[in-house]
């Protein structure tokens, strides 16, 4: 049973990481994060690129969104001890809070499934290998997400940490039904792969254009920063076809973006919104060889949608 907090007038729902787990499968968040996304394209969503501000010890980070009949916002604190998220989310016809959720989980499950709906829609539809390139917090939800739509039949898996990569493969093979193995490098890891993975704390790219080949789809998700990047210049070259979640948040956050512009390679005008894709706006693959890039920065409109799912969930089970 969620707790409740007074807050003036009204009686939002507290709601924990455990019951966030409980209410938002993967499936849901990507059914409702697709569905932001369409509706985006049309006009019916609004979304906040994320502003942060900085002390010596440590960052604020906020963003904002509003999609059907919510509206609210997350921010998370990034401080040497840790950081610590939380989504508040409001009606968007009387500005009611609604719920106060915790949000690490949420976060982990939204970003996945960003790539989920990027990976329906881009990959080829025979695509069954991956290259899982970082084995962190948020290797696990990308990987369910793509498993949820594609056939999956293989996973290899790189860190740095080899010991790591170990660990992740024997923890959740059993978990996905899926068999992971750990490679040795990222090429070894890239080596036949269909679907591209990149979730690092890497500053410098990790993923050169020579290790590309054709057919595969990139979803490059690490990196949130000017000062971060984990695919290099020539490897978004050759990309065919190139979606964010947000272009205006890309502008100022994807290093992996804007430096092939600032050097000529590419062009904003061939970076496109997810959204316009998923809402019938702008092509996707066109051929079994082009080779395709989801960048995500993670953005306030999936997290209010898989809020708005959670929220959903707790109020009509405890009904």
């Amino acid at each position: 049973m969620a707790e409740t907090l007074l807050l003036g007038d009204s009686t939002p729902l507290l709601i924990r990481e455990a019951e966030v787990q409980a209410h938002l499968p993967m499936a849901r968040a990507i059914e409702v994060v697709e569905a932001a996304f369409r509706d985006w394209a049309h006009g019916r969503a609004t979304n906040q690129p994320r502003q942060r501000v900085h002390t010596a010890q440590g960052t604020l980070h906020l963003m904002g969104a509003a999609w059907r009949q919510y509206i609210g916002y997350k921010s998370y604190f990034s401080f040497p001890g840790g950081t610590r998220f939380v989504v508040v989310l409001a009606s968007a016809q009387t500005g009611e809070i609604l719920a106060l959720i915790e949000a690490d989980w949420l976060g982990r499950i939204r970003t996945g499934a960003a790539t989920g709906v990027a990976t329906r829609w881009l990959a080829r539809p025979d695509a069954q290998t991956v290259a899982l390139i970082g084995a962190g917090g948020q290797a696990l939800t990308q990987l369910q997400a793509v498993c949820a739509v594609r056939s999956i039949t293989r996973v290899r898996v790189y860190s740095r940490t080899p010991e790591r990569a170990k660990a992740f493969c024997e923890a959740n093979a059993p978990l996905l039904g899926v068999p992971l193995e750990p490679a040795e490098s990222v090429e070894g890891a890239l080596d036949s792969a269909d679907i591209v993975i990149t979730v690092t704390t890497a500053r410098e790219p990790i993923v050169s254009g020579a290790m590309l080949k054709p057919g595969m789809h990139l979803n490059a998700v690490g990196a949130n920063s000017l000062a971060r990047r984990e695919l290099d210049t020539h490897a978004v070259a050759r990309c065919d076809r190139i979606f964010v979640d947000d272009v205006q948040q890309a502008r100022i956050e994807a290093a992996e973006l804007v430096i092939p512009i600032e050097v000529r390679r590419l062009t904003w005008e061939r970076v496109l919104p997810l959204s316009y894709l998923v809402g019938g706006l702008a092509l996707g693959r066109q051929a079994p060889e082009e080779i395709t890039l989801f960048k995500s920065l993670g953005i306030a409109l999936e997290d209010v949608a898989v809020a708005s799912a959670v929220y959903e969930s707790l109020t009509t089970s405890e009904n």
